[in-house]
């Protein structure tokens, strides 16, 4: 471990080419979920009608459920954006395939801004969100593996989590993001102006953002794991019959760990304005708002959840948070049906405490979990895996659970079952809390 205890021996300040990954890291990211969060949302405000309009006017619950749906289809493509980035980053590092996943979520998200809606072309309209959808499930899918490693693997052994932290607040600061901008829409151009044409507006901002995050990642060098791989001439990318040979069991294990955080920030993501603002008919300005301050609960706690997992450790950190999710999935319910968007607030920040503990560790614990030959596949697909089961089709599901009992609270037991699931799960880790990422056999 030569190379990592001469990191410990730096001083506690960051390097500047430290501060300049865990920035490219965060903006990547912040990028990205910005992108993946802008639709998540206008699914649960504004698709239903203007993309399936035939099925809305019929049943709008339907309608729905399948612009529901259509957000849970990209997840299905996750797992071949991981494999695909996941072994292009393995072979030519992760810079490069960062930054093209990063292009590929934003021209895709850009299209969905000048998509014409069914009213005009018919059921083509339909047809084309659901390939820009898949477009930006297959970016998401090979987008965190890197971003993760390119921190974890730049960090000083005992600062993993903290490091690994950066890429994760990418997820609470797009909601931020996304949602503070659909707020200040709603609230300067109505309702009735959103749902004619200002709803385009967020996905064209998109066109922007890419050229920052492009530019701030092209300035960032290859992870010294990566380059110490090469210096050894080892090979830098394993065929995925060896990872999956031998890593199968911790890429179950990942996925079924991301489980339960995935589907509680879906739902905290998609669903629960949609629900507020359709089911409860609350003001839609008033719940955007209290969104954003949720989703700031949210940063915070990540961020806690990044410290804690140096200190107390990665597993001990997350069950933790899951603990805590199992038990609020259900009370929060009783809090959101008062119709109190005071309350709605609390329901929100009380979920973003345990997702920011279970979920600000993840990246450390998944480095630490897969030896360097595989590791961008491996975490890369674990983490997919685990949004399919999880986030892909919670707030359809959600929507479901309402529209055929009208009972939240089995939301709420639905999350929690999820939560024991994960609980278990990574319970079975030994937490691999500073091994050397260097060697091929890092893991669990």
């Amino acid at each position: 471990m030569s190379i990592e205890t001469a990191a410990i021996a730096r001083s506690r300040g960051m390097t500047s080419e430290e501060r300049k990954v865990v920035i490219a890291t965060l903006v990547g990211t912040t990028i990205e979920w910005y992108d993946f969060f802008i639709y998540a949302q206008a699914a649960g405000l504004v698709f239903g009608s203007l993309f399936f309009a035939p099925m809305n006017q019929n049943d709008p619950l339907l309608a729905q459920i399948v612009s529901f749906a259509t957000l849970g289809l990209s997840f299905l493509f996750r797992p071949l954006g991981a494999i695909v980035c996941g072994h292009l980053g393995d072979k030519f590092g992760r810079r490069n395939v960062l930054v093209g996943t990063l292009v590929l979520m934003g021209v895709a998200t850009a299209m969905v801004g000048v998509l014409p809606t069914y009213g005009q072309i018919g059921a083509l309209a339909p047809a084309l969100l659901i390939l820009l959808r898949i477009l930006q499930g297959f970016s998401a899918g090979g987008e965190w593996g890197g971003a993760a490693l390119m921190a974890v693997e730049s960090a000083p052994v005992d600062r993993r989590s903290f490091f690994g932290v950066f890429p994760q607040i990418g997820t609470p600061i797009g909601m931020m993001i996304a949602t503070g901008v659909l707020w200040l829409l709603t609230s300067t151009l109505g309702k009735q102006a959103m749902m004619d044409w200002g709803w385009r507006i967020p996905f064209l901002i998109s066109i922007f953002l890419i050229v920052v995050g492009v530019v701030i990642r092209r300035t960032v060098e290859e992870s010294p794991v990566f380059q110490a791989m090469h210096r050894r001439h080892r090979e830098s990318s394993a065929p995925l019959a060896e990872l999956f040979r031998g890593n199968a069991r911790d890429i179950i294990r990942t996925a079924l760990i991301f489980m339960a955080n995935n589907a509680a920030g879906y739902i905290l993501i998609a669903f629960m304005i949609s629900y507020g603002a359709n089911t409860l008919k609350l003001p839609s300005d008033q719940l955007l708002l209290a969104s954003v301050l949720a989703a700031a609960s949210w940063l915070i706690f990540t961020l806690i959840g990044g410290v804690l997992g140096d200190r107390i450790g990665r597993v001990r950190c997350f069950q933790i948070g899951y603990v805590l999710l199992a038990l609020w999935a259900v009370p929060m319910w009783l809090l959101i049906d008062s119709k109190d968007v005071l309350l709605f607030l609390v329901a929100g920040v009380g979920l973003t405490i345990a997702l920011g503990l279970s979920y600000g560790p993840q990246a450390a614990l998944y480095a630490e979990m897969f030896p360097a030959k595989v590791r961008y596949s491996g975490v890369s697909i674990g983490y997919a895996l685990g949004a399919i089961l999880g986030g892909a089709f919670a707030p359809m599901i959600a929507q479901w659970i309402i529209a055929s009992t009208g009972q939240s609270w089995r939301i709420g037991a639905y999350i929690a079952v999820l939560s024991l699931i994960s609980l278990i799960a990574v319970s079975t880790v030994k937490d691999p809390q500073g091994v050397d990422l260097h060697v091929r056999d890092a893991g669990s």
